[in-house]
């Protein structure tokens, strides 16, 4: 019997769930189904509108400001789109570096679930050449001064270093949100900027993907836990969320930095201060809310934890929530 034969008859076979394996292959049909170019099928040729909004108020909450002037509601309204491009292409850095470790899982395993995964990461490259696209062309067409914050790779060397479990709830709830803001706010709003609507089009067609896959590869992480890895998973996650909303602190009040200077002081103090707390709101409402309640998160939740647990997530949202 040589080494091969030895290998061959001592490693035992590991075989996936037929009905979870059909999953994968679905996902895969579906890449394929709805797979995109970026020049091709989203750019093709065009530039943006500055003329017409970027961000919906389904999402930029701008309806609340009353007091805003036409030209200023616009303005506000793409320095949110362009904030929230650029916020996709940061949380897209740490996504696929996870995903790509989780491929190292299936390279000796189920093929169809590794193809899946390799597919999931090529997407994700090409989402964040799309968002640095994004920022490269709306960058000339609005006053200089811009300012995003935020260090895709410092965030991404954060995120990974916490439970692969919490960083896959993390990555659900933003898969799951994604579909929930192009569905429920950009496709119907006819007032945006059409190219705007287009990007997200398209970078919803393959996140739809990427959620399943997401809830897959939970399922399959959460299964290998003792009960007490679990409960310190929870507590990433609570982390986590919280450093989101530590880096949305820093990115908001920027951008009103950057609103006000251009908008050369139109609005008094106390206007001021409703669009801060709006402006928090809404990235809140964006990155962390919208995700939070949507009921196939909590749905999930309700499977993978325990009640305490789930109240300890929820107590720790309450303050994030109005």
């Amino acid at each position: 019997m040589n080494s091969i034969d030895l290998v061959t008859r001592t490693t035992p076979r590991t075989e996936r769930p037929r009905t979870e394996s059909s999953r994968y292959a679905k996902c895969i049909a579906n890449s394929k189904r709805v797979r995109w170019d970026i020049d091709r099928d989203v750019f093709r040729g065009r530039e943006f509108d500055f003329s017409t909004l970027f961000l919906p108020d389904g999402l930029s909450g701008l309806r609340r400001h009353a007091f805003l002037e036409p030209e200023d509601r616009r303005l506000l309204s793409q320095i949110q789109g362009r904030t929230y491009a650029n916020l996709f292409g940061l949380v897209e850095r740490f996504i696929n570096a996870k995903v790509l470790e989780l491929s190292h899982d299936h390279w000796f395993g189920d093929q169809v679930a590794l193809e899946a995964l390799v597919r999931f990461s090529d997407e994700e490259l090409k989402h964040q050449e799309l968002f640095r696209r994004v920022e490269e062309m709306i960058g000339p067409g609005m006053p200089q001064g811009y300012d995003f914050r935020l260090d895709a790779n410092e965030v991404a060397h954060a995120v990974l270093g916490k439970s692969t479990w919490s960083v896959l709830a993390l990555t659900c709830h933003i898969e799951l949100f994604t579909q929930v803001h192009y569905r429920e706010s950009i496709a119907p709003d006819a007032e945006l900027s059409p190219l705007y609507k287009d990007i997200f089009l398209y970078h919803w067609r393959e996140e739809s993907q990427h959620a399943i896959l997401d809830e897959l590869e939970w399922r399959r992480e959460d299964a290998k836990l003792t009960a007490a890895e679990r409960d310190a998973a929870v507590d990433d996650l609570i982390a986590l969320v919280g450093a989101v909303d530590g880096l949305l602190q820093v990115q908001a009040p920027a951008d009103l930095e950057y609103f006000r200077n251009t908008c050369s002081g139109r609005y008094d103090s106390a206007q001021t201060e409703q669009l801060r707390a709006g402006l928090l709101r809404a990235y809140r409402w964006q990155y962390i809310v919208s995700g939070a309640q949507h009921p196939h998160f909590i749905a999930l939740l309700e499977e993978l934890t325990t009640t305490a647990q789930r109240e300890r997530v929820f107590t720790a949202l309450a303050p994030l929530m109005g």
